[in-house]
């Protein structure tokens, strides 16, 4: 993919997307990226470099003016928001205008715990193989990300973080990290076919996590658990589906006994080993205080 190539980011405004922007800009690729039309999260993305379009993933034709003379697509599809009556649909504009896509999966594709008939992640890498594309699929594990989304808020009002599983062992991968697999897999054809699996370079439970942020701000704080019924009631009532919500809950036990996984997809990618998790937490640890 030459400088004079076009790559449009879906899900341009989540955790990995401006970092894909970004990295891509720096490229010198030409990059499109395509938002919600009252996207909240629009100024995570560059003033400049980028071109925005609006569209959604729910109406398939909104997307045509930003695929148009597109050449790669990177793919992230939020999960509350799927629907098998768009998806094919979506695929097969993709289809007609660029030759590649690289599409964010899950490790629970990897390991077996998610199942198509589960109409997530599995679900789009069977459509996806179905077409004509090269398709490179990223199975990662947790995001770093996601701990400020889990834990910022209880540590900034009490110092203690209330949740399940605490002894849950997770190999999270910062999402600059998954970025940068992103960006090669978008630019370059070498991988296209393959299952990366992308975890982070170390496993950590959810308590060890905790631990270093206090660490790094400065504030002693702890972990309580919590029964999983109670996160299940709170997760629905903030807007998950049950059924996601009661297999991450059951995910999480599961990784009390038997860790993620680590690999080393990530070096063998990008040429150097993924960030740490303290090395996230220290970039943004103004977000704990």
């Amino acid at each position: 993919m030459g400088a004079d190539s076009t790559a449009l980011v879906i899900g341009a405004t989540g955790n990995v997307g401006p970092n894909v922007v970004r990295q891509l800009i720096g490229e010198g690729v030409t990059t499109r990226a395509l938002l919600l039309p009252d996207d909240p999260k629009a100024g995570r993305l560059p003033a400049e470099g980028v071109e925005i379009f609006h569209g959604d993933l729910a109406d398939p034709d909104s997307l045509l003016p930003a695929l148009d003379g597109v050449d790669a697509v990177l793919l992230m599809w939020p999960f509350f928001t799927l629907d098998v009556e768009t998806a094919p649909a979506v695929l097969a504009h993709i289809e007609r205008h660029a030759r590649r896509v690289v599409f964010v999966s899950s490790i629970g594709v990897h390991i077996g715990y998610e199942h198509a008939d589960n109409n997530c992640h599995a679900y789009l890498e069977q459509l996806i193989e179905k077409t004509g594309l090269a398709w490179t699929f990223l199975q990662t594990t947790g995001f770093t990300a996601n701990a400020r989304l889990s834990y910022a808020a209880q540590i900034k009002a009490t110092g203690v973080v209330r949740s399940p599983y605490g002894a849950a062992a997770r190999s999270s991968i910062h999402e600059e990290d998954v970025a940068a697999v992103a960006v090669r897999a978008l630019t370059g054809g070498d991988l296209a076919g393959r299952r990366l699996v992308i975890t982070g370079p170390e496993v950590l439970t959810q308590v060890e996590q905790v631990r270093i942020i206090g660490e790094l701000i400065g504030r002693e704080l702890s972990w309580q658990d919590v029964p999983a019924e109670a996160a299940l009631n709170a997760m629905v009532g903030a807007g998950w589906p049950p059924a996601y919500a009661s297999g991450a809950l059951d995910y999480f036990s599961q990784l009390t006994e038997e860790p993620e996984l680590v690999t080393t997809t990530v070096e063998e990618v990008i040429g150097r080993p993924p960030r740490t998790f303290r090395e996230w937490a220290a970039e943004f640890a103004d977000d704990f205080r």
